[in-house]
């Protein structure tokens, strides 16, 4: 699957995102070492803390079909360009990162920029 591929899906998975408070939607697509992927969307609750990101809403879609080693996300939201993950998606995507490493996908205009996770994560946090 090509990175153009996975901002597709992540795009698609954006129009279901559940946001009525904050009107943010955002779409994920993971890409397991088996090369299968995972969409999730971003889910929102009233009481805000509740509220479940894109990129962990599809690692948990991975993990659930047994998949624990992430080579890839792509994120997309149609509200902003650049839409990189929140710390705390930052964290659980560095607990499941593949031995090679994560690359994170995002759209700026019409093109795909990739940061790698340590780029956006450095320091991280590991047992």
């Amino acid at each position: 699957m090509t990175y153009e591929e996975m901002i597709k899906k992540a795009k698609e998975a954006s129009s279901k995102a559940y946001a009525p408070y904050s009107k943010f939607k955002v779409g994920a697509c993971v890409l397991a070492e088996s090369g299968n992927t995972y969409v999730g969307c971003n889910f929102e609750n009233s009481s805000y803390g509740m509220t479940i990101c894109a990129e962990r809403n599809a690692v948990g879609n991975a993990i659930v079909n047994g998949e624990l080693k992430i080579r890839a996300v792509a994120i997309y939201s149609p509200n902003m360009d650049n839409c990189t993950p929140c710390g705390a998606c930052r964290q659980v995507l560095n607990e499941f990162k593949s031995k090679n490493g994560l690359d994170v996908i995002v759209k700026i205009n019409d093109k795909i920029k990739i940061y790698t996770l340590e780029e956006l994560l450095p320091e991280t946090f590991n047992l």
